[in-house]
């Protein structure tokens, strides 16, 4: 039988990433493609009491429909951790759960894009939220990312010449997939661009508490005095993301625009999930476990990229160390070959995914070299000495 596909689908492919995870069934495959938390991150044993918890004290209220917005109490909690931690919240604003930053980012989107409406997003981005734009019909046009962030000449010319934009989409902080951080006189530029165009900004922050070294930098959103950017958070990457909760805090008139698209899409949140990040910001020491994390991620980090540094000489390729997050952004120098690149990392047993996976265009690189992203979140610190030995090995066989 032939089936006739909507039109928004037949634009999307498969995440690469996803794809190249089904690999890791084959016996001695090292990943680093996943983006997954490290196995050591999950408070498992608090989990598990909080969860029998819930049962014993409030078992209906854990299996019953809840309402869209969230969990009020929940709401509430993120509400004043954002402003403790942020500044984040102004008299206009308003938060909801969502379920996981994904949603939040496809909700945002469907609340203002028509078909063959703009997202200009950062080149390369996070694929997930390239294909959520896509999925409501919106067109993504990328700008290229900088050590300090988005080019912002780049982007002031896109938001002056393309018709139809409607949403900047950034991820300032330990930017998926290159590591970057955004400098703070370019939030501040960015913001201001968006008043000037008219158009609002998404900002993603899900590893924004992950920071392990360098100074603290503000969100674009602390600075929103009139109600110009849509904040997305998470508990995936400093919780579970299993759990599927996310957060977005956005002016109050935007808000219902997403409920009801929402409401649509899944009714509201998981709401045992959502008492279970309740319990654990009230009753658990959310600081120092984050703490924790930040400790765990530093190490990581810093052990794959004396790693790198030991298997890969500096002419072959160059690598940009971030200041927190879960990903490091290799270059190759001298063979911009992306696919021989893969093949040799595959033939290795190493995983890895492409840079071209993360561009806007994903028919072509727009790095004009052969680019890859690599996790150090997930592997054990064996399998990070290892890999890094099966990845130059595969890099010195392209010479």
């Amino acid at each position: 039988m032939d089936y006739n596909f909507s039109e928004r689908l037949k634009c999307l492919k498969p995440s690469a990433i996803r794809e190249i995870l089904k690999s890791l069934d084959v016996p001695g495959v090292i990943s680093f493609a996943a983006g997954n938390p490290a196995e050591k991150a999950f408070p498992s044993a608090e989990i598990a009491k909080i969860s029998a918890k819930i049962f014993e004290e409030t078992p209906i209220k854990a299996l019953q429909y809840n309402i869209t917005e969230g969990y009020f109490p929940l709401r509430a909690e993120v509400e004043k951790r954002q402003k403790k931690l942020h500044g984040i919240g102004r008299n206009f604003d308003a938060t909801i759960i969502v379920s996981g930053g994904q949603q939040g980012l496809e909700l945002a989107a469907r609340a203002f894009c028509d078909t063959d409406d703009v997202i200009l997003c950062e080149n390369p981005s996070f694929i997930g939220a390239l294909n959520a734009f896509r999925s409501v019909g919106a067109k993504v046009t990328g700008v290229r990312v900088e050590d300090d962030g988005i080019d912002v000449a780049e982007l002031e010319q896109k938001l002056r010449t393309t018709p139809r934009v409607k949403l900047i989409y950034l991820i300032p902080t330990f930017q998926n997939p290159t590591g970057v951080t955004t400098s703070l006189e370019k939030r501040k530029k960015i913001l201001e661009l968006a008043g000037k165009y008219g158009v609002v900004i998404i900002e993603d922050n899900p590893y924004g508490e992950l920071r392990f070294a360098g100074e603290y930098i503000p969100p674009i959103k602390s600075f929103d005095d009139e109600g110009r950017v849509i904040y997305v958070s998470s508990f995936s990457k400093i919780l579970s993301p299993g759990l599927r909760v996310g957060t977005v805090t956005a002016h109050a008139d935007i808000i219902p625009k997403m409920v009801v698209a929402k409401q649509g899409e899944d009714v509201h949140t998981n709401i045992f999930s959502q008492l279970v990040c309740h319990r654990f910001m009230t009753e658990c020491d959310i600081d120092g476990h984050i703490a924790r994390l930040r400790a765990l991620y530093g190490e990581k980090c810093a052990l794959m990229s004396e790693c790198l540094r030991k298997e890969i000489p500096e002419s072959a390729a160059a690598f940009k160390i971030p200041q927190g997050g879960l990903f490091i952004w290799g270059t190759l120098k001298n063979f911009p070959d992306e696919a021989r690149l893969i093949k040799e990392a595959t033939a290795r047993r190493i995983a890895i995914v492409p840079g071209s996976a993360f561009m806007c265009d994903p028919e072509r690189n727009a790095t004009g070299t052969a680019s890859f992203r690599l996790n150090y979140s997930t592997p054990s610190e064996e399998d990070l000495i290892a890999g890094c030995a099966r990845l130059g090995e595969a890099i010195r066989a392209l010479e």
